[in-house]
């Protein structure tokens, strides 16, 4: 009986912290590695927090992104060796975020490259965040190494190479359409306007290699359509359709901006399919759960990937969330009100906790309910009630490390690294009494 029991709860302790041990797995795909994808083509995996592509050609190469900052790509310069053969003739970004364009510089030198990328990046200015904690948080740039993992499709985004301007280079070429056809040093590309991560993301394809460079419109980590870094929804239908007009491509290798390149056509073509059923099915039913009358609460307990999605290798939640996405679909779609009369005009929240803590009995009585809620493991039950408290004693010491130790837990307990990172971060700020709202 006592082998039993004990059998049970190291199961019940291995279940608890499943997503956790699933994410320090995922690290892998980061280890660093120069791959050979076909002959002239090479991606270096591991040594920024996104990829950089490299394509020789005739008396020259061709740079896809070029990672975060001059200090990696000077690492991943001398990585490549004498696989990068000077000139470098262009450089193609697939967007504007910094980790894919902050080292241009370096991969220029004192060459003179065409630099190609779609006519949106150079029209686009900043994303508009919410505040100053937007972006680090998410990433786990304060988080000490012994609480970190990874960024979700990235090892690390900012931690320990900061991403710049100062290496960024702008574009020569643009392009306006839906698609450009260039040739640098011999090799004919096609440059394909494909939105979806980003408005601008332009997809590479070298049909003779057959050989397909999505950008960030493909990572292996169910897609981030909506950012808890306080970005607005990314618009699931754009995203659908690039997908659609990648898949008919037939491509035999799909390097992507992070993670580890797929390789053979069976399985581009089930990565490239499952991550449009993946997106397109949220959508589905999300829109079909609005015409219902449904609240965003109630979406995402309903809305879920079929058994088959749910456990591909390219959905898992590193990233981004079907959860998050229900509810950026529902705002963007029909705003921020639910349907229900009671929260059109709701109470302030410092009025509303002191109604709720005159009910209960007191802030004494709350703070002990909810560490009782803590030792029973219902953290977030904990937190929502810590809440009511620091509504009106923001600096209550007890409340705070109640608060601090529901968080911690709930991070402990998460596959999508970006919740896990925003969840401890914030228990970090609680324990120095300086939580940022």
């Amino acid at each position: 009986m006592v082998v039993s029991i004990l059998s049970l709860s190291s199961h019940a302790f291995e279940d608890e912290f499943a997503g956790r041990e699933q994410l320090r797995e995922s690290s892998s795909e980061f280890r660093k590695e120069i791959i050979k994808i076909t002959d002239g083509v090479f991606a270096a995996v591991g040594y920024s927090a996104s990829n950089v592509t490299l394509i020789q050609g005739y008396k020259g190469s061709i740079i896809v992104d070029t990672s975060a900052n001059p200090v990696d790509a000077e690492a991943i310069v001398d990585a490549f060796g004498d696989r990068l053969v000077r000139p470098v003739r262009a450089i193609i970004y697939t967007h504007n975020h910094p980790d894919h364009s902050g080292g241009a510089k370096v991969f220029v030198g004192t060459d003179k490259p065409e630099i190609y990328s779609h006519q949106t990046l150079v029209e686009s200015g900043p994303e508009f965040g919410r505040g100053p904690r937007d972006g680090g948080d998410a990433f786990g740039t304060k988080l000490p190494d012994n609480l970190f993992i990874n960024a979700g499709t990235q090892l690390e985004y900012g931690r320990v190479t900061p991403h710049t301007r100062e290496g960024y280079l702008p574009p020569t070429r643009t392009f306006s359409g839906d698609s450009e056809t260039i040739e640098v040093a011999g090799v004919r590309m096609q440059l394909i306007h494909t939105p979806g991560e980003s408005p601008e993301n332009t997809a590479i394809w070298i049909a003779d290699k057959g050989v397909l460079i999505p950008g960030d419109d493909f990572l292996k980590s169910y897609p981030n359509l909506s950012p808890i870094r306080g970005l607005k929804l990314r618009p699931p239908e754009k995203w659908i359709a690039s997908l659609d007009r990648m898949l008919a491509l037939n491509a035999t290798y799909l390097v992507q901006g992070h993670m580890r390149p797929i390789l053979g056509k069976d399985e581009v073509r089930k990565a490239l399919a499952d991550y449009r059923d993946g997106i397109k099915t949220v959508l589905d039913q999300t829109l079909a759960g609005i015409k219902q009358g449904k609240t965003p609460d109630e979406l995402v307990q309903e809305v879920k990937l079929s058994p088959e999605l749910a456990t591909s290798p390219y959905l898992q939640e590193y990233y981004g969330s079907v959860a998050w996405t229900v509810r950026g679909i529902y705002a963007d779609y029909v705003g921020w009100f639910d349907g229900n009369a009671t929260n059109l005009n709701p109470l302030p929240p410092a009025e509303r906790a002191r109604k709720m803590l005159e009910m209960t009995g007191g802030a004494e009585q709350m703070i002990a309910r909810a560490r009782e809620a803590v030792e029973a493991k219902e953290f977030q039950w904990a937190a929502e009630m810590i809440d009511y408290v620091l509504a009106i004693d923001p600096a209550n010491i007890a409340a705070n490390e109640i608060k601090a130790r529901a968080l911690t837990e709930l991070g402990e307990r998460q596959i999508n690294a970006t919740a896990r990172n925003y969840y401890l971060t914030t228990a970090q700020y609680l324990s120095k009494g300086k939580e940022q709202n």
